[in-house]
Parts: structure tokens; C-alpha cells; sequence
């Protein structure tokens, strides 16, 4: 009987979340249609980017093509933009894609047009991107995942059209990750992505700082989302073409580039 009702309830939850409603703490309920919408959680501002793998494909981008292979990395989405081809598939929205060196190079596991140009880490150290878990945002033919970095290690066997890694997760298998509170004390402008139960990529930037532990518990309590990674902090950035957002603070490394993708040929 149960499995009947079904329907119903995630139309409503999807009019819930599309309506203006609000969640039981007075935060607004997500806005999960595709494209990138201004939203709040325990009075921080947000913005929450869908990407939709029935609308949207996903891929990253480190540096212009050269002739004689990649260039320097592109280490804003303002040159990124303005290089941007006429014949490219429209931009919906571009973040920048996990943790970089001195020279805008991943420091991680990261996959491009499925060539894989940095191996997956599996050590520890110092810095955010040690504190493990960490993990990988990676997709192929429409179908994107987060995963720790062990679980991709042990599990994932064909390389996938891209691929970056970053660290920490942030949400575990529907649990905070062991070692970040529910509101610490560090506040960075922070950025993350999670992927939903429909197949969906939610990407997420504070507009104000946040802590790890209030981002993680918007992921998993407001967006129900099990796994959820940490891209970066500080340095986070978003283009969004359609609301002529397009920041430019801080060198950054590798890109995630959301595209529209091409209708089907009738």
C-alpha cells in the first residue's frame, strides 16, 4: 500500500520545493529545478546550482588547448569565459573543481575528456584535503556519483569521462563526516557538490562564509543527499550566465563546467 502513494508524495515535494514554501525551521524549501537559484539555511545566504542529466552534461576543464597540447591552466572562470568558443555548447553554470598546487594544477585524482592527467590520492596530510575521507565527483554518459576516496579506489573500474577529487567529504553515506562538527568555528565562503537520489548534481556555494558542519547538514537534512564532497574554501567561485554572475577573486585550479546538452536528433 505504501508504494502506492509514492507518486503523489514526490509531487508534492517537488511543488513544495518549487513553490516558495518553507521547511519546518523557516529556511526555504530547495529549489531543484534546473539552473542555479539564491536560497538560505540557518540564515546563511546560498546559491544551489541542479544540474539535470536529462538537460545537462557535465565535464571539467583545466587549460586552452594548444597545438601543442594544454596550455596554463585557464585560473579564473573570467578567462575561461572570455575564451569561450561561439560553437561551444551553451555554459548553464561553472564552478571551480577541487584543490589545486601553486600552479593551478589538481592535486588529486582529476580526468578530462576521460584522459586521466593526475592519479587518485590514498595518503594523508595536512590540509583539508587530507582530512579523510575524501573523495571523488566523477560521471560518464549522463550518470554522475560522489564516492569516498577508498570506496571509487575499490569499486569504480572503468575511468570515467571526468573525474576530480577533493577533500573532505563532507556527508558519509547519509552521515557527517567523523571529524567536522555541526557548526565549527572556520568560516570560509565554501563550495560542494552532492548528487541526489534522481540522478541529480547539486552544487552548492555559500554567498557568506559557513562553516563544514552547516553546509554538510544542508546536504544531508534539506537536499537528502548521501554523499556530498567539499570542493574548496576561500577561493570558491561560480559563473552563472543567466544571472550574470560571473566571479573573479582568487587564482583558482581546474573547472566543472555544466553545458546544455544537445537535443536529440528527431
Amino acid at each position: 500500500m505504501r508504494a502506492s502513494f509514492a507518486p503523489f508524495l514526490a509531487g508534492a515535494a517537488l511543488a513544495l520545493s518549487s513553490c516558495g514554501a518553507s521547511l519546518p525551521g523557516g529556511d526555504p524549501a530547495p529549489d531543484l529545478t534546473a539552473g542555479c537559484h539564491e536560497t538560505r539555511f540557518e540564515n546563511v545566504p546560498l546559491t544551489l546550482c541542479v544540474a539535470d542529466p536529462e538537460l545537462h552534461s557535465i565535464r571539467t576543464a583545466l587549460a586552452p588547448e594548444t597545438e601543442a597540447g594544454g596550455g596554463p591552466p585557464w585560473r579564473s572562470l573570467a578567462a575561461f569565459a572570455a575564451n569561450r568558443s561561439p560553437e561551444a555548447p551553451p555554459v548553464v553554470f561553472a564552478f571551480n573543481a577541487g584543490m589545486f598546487d601553486d600552479d593551478g594544477k589538481p592535486i588529486g585524482y582529476y580526468v578530462e575528456n576521460g584522459e586521466r592527467l593526475q592519479a587518485l590520492s590514498r595518503k594523508a596530510g595536512p590540509g583539508n584535503f587530507h582530512m579523510l575521507p575524501n573523495g571523488v565527483f566523477y560521471g560518464a554518459g549522463g550518470k554522475w556519483d560522489v564516492r569516498s576516496a577508498e570506496d571509487f579506489f575499490s569499486s569504480v573500474t572503468n575511468r570515467p569521462e571526468f573525474g576530480t577529487q577533493s577533500g573532505p567529504m563532507l556527508v558519509v553515506d547519509g552521515e557527517l563526516h567523523p571529524g567536522i562538527q555541526d557548526d565549527g568555528a572556520s568560516l570560509r565562503i565554501r563550495n560542494a557538490v552532492g548528487v541526489d537520489d534522481s540522478g541529480r548534481a547539486l552544487f552548492v556555494i555559500s554567498d557568506q562564509p559557513i562553516s563544514f558542519g552547516k553546509l554538510a547538514r544542508y546536504y544531508r537534512d534539506v537536499l537528502k543527499v548521501r554523499n556530498a564532497l567539499f570542493l574548496d574554501g576561500t577561493v570558491s567561485q561560480l559563473w552563472d550566465p543567466e544571472n550574470r554572475r560571473l566571479d573573479n577573486t582568487y587564482p583558482i585550479g581546474p573547472l566543472i563546467v555544466v553545458e546544455k546538452r544537445a537535443k536529440a536528433a528527431p
